[in-house]
């Protein structure tokens, strides 16, 4: 691993290299546009075959510094969350906000914000990064505020186990500069564990609200041994998979105290959600207009980030509240007169925490399930029998199953007791969405869980072939 101190030394070049660099960039994702193509990785993936280090020479001149935000679920929500805060204190922020979370996207990024002169024009970096591409880009930007989230399982073909993952933090941990402020969810024993590395500089934010949990671990559940011993750990509450309320029973290790906390936590359905933040500056009542605890947890990670940058409770608070979903994370669309939810599920745990969301809703439910195997999902998609479907399966109306493994994901739902008569398999998405809007009743609400491939895929459906009516505010056919 390359020291920080030997990498400052180097990081300089003259005006005219970094001027062809931004326009070869700029060429090619204006390129890449016009060829129908979202170009967000490309720029950065060229131009990081001449020059490793892109990152690091433009990253460390924001004025404010870089904020990096990795997770296995929930970097792009809380990524977006805290640029709304940050915008809220009047800062401009630079940020791979279409959620390329790659070396290559974050690069992209920091290219498209800088002059030819290679001088950005935001003041704050804020980069979500993919979990294994974590320790390139960490040391390279020397973040001012390095946010990690939580570890679950996801693409085991592709990441692997979680300890694999888990050593490549510690890893960009150790490779931080000392004033860099490691900000850690408690709740996480994985996550928790590595404030060892870094024990001088760390801040843990973490549910302290018993009552919000399930009241029991999800069969699912990834880390629930303790990271110093290995033995089972013991929870007194469980909120998101294996976040929770632990301690081990073994060595006594167990969940730190957080420093910034959400209380009395109000679950709201597809509303939204409130609770107390709960911080050494104070306390307030906080907002925010997505459902589900895995939101809670979003909010207060960017709640915890933003304070650690030295924001105020009100700026936080307001930043929150203004908050609309990420990108293809619980969007709200009215289409031909009738509402669809689009909420993007990629894992277990978060599929399972959109179950629970959307059993706080009243009445049957009209579902719409792409299910792809594209690399970017990861092939292997064993994981949906690791999903509690069988408590979404009594308020299903109707469920209509596509994408690439669209068979697979209708035997998963025939076996979790929806019966035969309420599932179609249409693997062609265009026509899988244009059914599921006619089994959706008026007045109802269309609810469609995609993977991610499948999420962008859609997304592409509905701005081909649906045009919008600005009296309505509704899309209509083409």
């Amino acid at each position: 691993m390359i020291k920080n101190m030997e990498f400052t030394g180097k990081i300089q070049e003259s005006i005219p290299a970094m001027a062809v660099k931004v326009a070869v960039s700029r060429l090619i994702g204006a390129a890449s546009g016009r060829a129908g193509h979202s170009g967000t990785s490309l720029p950065g993936k060229v131009v990081l075959t001449a020059d490793k280090r892109i990152i690091g020479r433009i990253s460390r001149k924001y004025r404010e510094g870089t904020v990096i935000v990795s997770a296995t679920n929930g970097k792009t929500t809380t990524s977006a969350m805290i640029a709304s805060i940050l915008k809220k204190k009047g800062l401009k922020v630079s940020r791979n906000r279409e959620g390329a979370n790659l070396k290559a996207g974050v690069a992209s990024a920091v290219l498209a914000d800088v002059s030819m002169t290679g001088r950005p024009g935001s003041e704050i970096g804020l980069f979500e990064v993919d979990e294994a591409a974590l320790p390139g880009v960490a040391w390279q930007c020397s973040p001012r505020i390095m946010l990690l989230m939580n570890l679950f399982r996801d693409q085991l073909d592709r990441y692997g186990e979680l300890e694999h993952i888990a050593g490549l933090w510690r890893a960009a941990l150790r490779s931080l500069p000392e004033e860099t402020i490691t900000v850690l969810n408690a709740d996480d024993p994985m996550v928790a564990g590595m404030a060892s590395v870094r024990p001088e500089r760390t801040i843990f934010y973490g549910i302290e609200d018993a009552g919000a949990g399930g009241g029991k671990m999800q069969h699912a559940s990834d880390s629930k041994y303790c990271s110093e011993c290995g033995a089972a750990l013991r929870y007194e509450a469980v909120f998101v998979g294996h976040l929770g309320m632990y301690h081990c029973g073994s060595c006594g290790n167990a969940r730190p105290s957080p420093t910034v906390q959400a209380r009395d936590v109000r679950l709201g359905g597809m509303a939204g959600s409130r609770f107390t933040l709960v911080a050494p500056e104070g306390r307030m009542e906080m907002e925010i207009k997505l459902p589900g605890l895995y939101n809670v947890y979003n909010a207060l990670a960017a709640a915890a980030a933003c304070m650690a940058l030295g924001m105020d409770l009100r700026t936080v608070s307001e930043g929150l509240a203004d908050f609309s979903a990420a990108f293809g994370r619980v969007e709200k669309l009215s289409i031909e007169g009738k509402a669809v939810m689009l909420l993007l599920v990629k894992n277990p745990v978060g599929f399972n925490e959109v179950v629970r969301t959307l059993m706080i809703e009243p009445g049957r439910k009209t579902l719409l399930l792409p299910l792809n195997d594209r690399t970017a999902d990861g092939r292997d998609i064993s994981w949906i029998w690791d999903v509690d479907m069988e408590v979404l399966a009594p308020a299903v109306a109707a469920a209509v199953t596509s994408g690439t493994r669209a068979w697979e994901m209708a035997m998963r739902l025939k076996y979790a007791g929806v019966g035969p008569e309420r599932i179609e398999a249409v693997t062609d998405l265009r026509s899988a969405l244009e059914r599921a809007l006619e089994l959706t009743g008026t007045g109802e609400t269309l609810y469609v869980l995609p993977t991610y491939t499948a999420m962008l895929a859609l997304r592409q459906e509905i701005h081909r072939h649906f045009s919008t009516d600005r009296e309505l505010g509704d899309l209509v056919w083409k």
